[in-house]
């Protein structure tokens, strides 16, 4: 680390900035990990339905498809060795019509291209046996999937990058970033006590700032920085039993996987998230969504009561596509495409952002030649 302060910077203290952290870590690299709230994981990390997905859809040789499922099989091991919180429940992707039972012939063949554990498709019958108060002409189990405790996950990634000599430092936003004569960057960071600090390498992994981050660092050229779409998505709690032990989704909806069913780790039943676009983030969650979420619910719930969901929270997704526009797939950008030595900039790291995280990691010091 001679003539740097740092091996390296990384932005943004969320689960895939602290995972790349980790990553580079593990490789001997001494990192600082600068987030500007006050606490770690708390934008798009601390907003989401802590998912473990599967890998089921992602369209074949994509980076979602292979960080998926490697992520998702490394993120189980992690949880392990470190004790945090998960629940291996499985899931159930259901057609809730005939229509819908020919889409998950191409789910299966997707997830099998994939190579994810498990999959099988199940008759009306079995279904129901597995969940009986479920409504369906048919069904994919993927015993793989399962919920878990995020935030358990974000503190254990960020006690293991400062038990190897690095620092995780919240309330420091990152002001911007110009590269050095013979290699590395020189960071500027704002906060209560604003500082300037070298490193050979950085990581811009901030979630909803990632475009603007990007744009303070010197000869990163505009054209190469991607449009920023915010996708809104709200969640309901259930109030009651939860009427199901595995994760319940209907096929996928055009740019989102839809609102689907959880059980959370402490029992109760959520429902989430819808998609909708929105032009500034805004966490309010407007009780009038429920009567959209009552119809599509009791498609494959019909006993859903009156009156039983109350609003939970809402999350923003950074999407790098529009309304009605094709979901592009996880942008890791290099310097072969912005032609910058030693900087890997993220993009519209969404789902399966959280389950992919390990994997990404790996990527971003795999790219770094670390």
């Amino acid at each position: 680390m001679a003539d740097f302060d740092f091996d390296a910077v990384v932005v943004g203290a969320g689960a895939v900035g602290l995972a790349c952290g980790y990553a580079l870590s593990r490789r001997g690299q001494v990192v600082a990990v600068l987030e500007a709230g006050p606490i770690i994981g708390e934008g798009v990390s601390a907003r989401n339905s802590e998912v473990i997905h599967g890998g089921l859809y992602y369209p074949t040789g994509s980076l979602k498809a292979r960080l998926c499922v490697q992520g998702r099989r490394a993120l189980y091991a992690f949880l392990d060795a470190h004790k945090v919180a998960y629940d291996r429940c499985g899931k159930l992707v259901v057609a809730t019509n005939a229509d819908e039972v020919g889409r998950l012939d191409a789910i299966l063949d997707q997830a099998r291209t994939n190579d994810v554990e498990g999959m099988e498709q199940i008759s009306k019958a079995r279904a129901l046996a597995l969940e009986p108060d479920l409504a369906c002409e048919g069904a994919l189990i993927s015993p793989q999937s399962g919920v878990f405790d995020s935030h358990g996950y974000m503190l254990a990634l960020q006690g293991e990058i400062e038990a190897a000599g690095g620092a995780v430092v919240t309330s420091t936003p990152f002001e911007g970033a110009s590269p050095l004569e013979g290699g590395g960057f020189r960071i500027r960071a704002g906060g209560a006590e604003p500082t300037t600090l070298t490193a050979r390498l950085l990581v811009t992994a901030p979630g909803l700032s990632a475009q603007a981050v990007a744009a303070t660092i010197e000869g990163f050229p505009a054209a190469e920085i991607p449009p920023l779409h915010y996708g809104k998505g709200v969640y309901f709690r259930l109030s009651g039993k939860a009427p199901f032990s595995r994760l319940i989704y209907p096929p996928p909806i055009p740019g989102a996987l839809g609102t689907h069913y959880r059980r959370d780790l402490g029992g109760q039943a959520v429902f989430g998230p819808d998609l909708h676009f929105v032009d500034e983030i805004d966490y309010s969650v407007d009780p009038a969504r429920a009567g959209e979420f009552y119809a599509y619910i009791r498609k494959f719930w019909p006993g859903l009561p009156d009156g039983a969901l109350a609003p939970d929270y809402a999350g923003i997704r950074p999407k790098l596509h529009g309304p009605g526009e094709p979901q592009p797939d996880f942008r890791i950008d290099d310097a072969s495409l912005h032609g910058l030595t030693g900087l890997v900039a993220l993009f519209g790291i969404e789902s399966p952002g959280l389950t992919s995280s390990l994997a990404i990691g790996e990527e971003v010091a795999g790219r770094l030649r670390v």
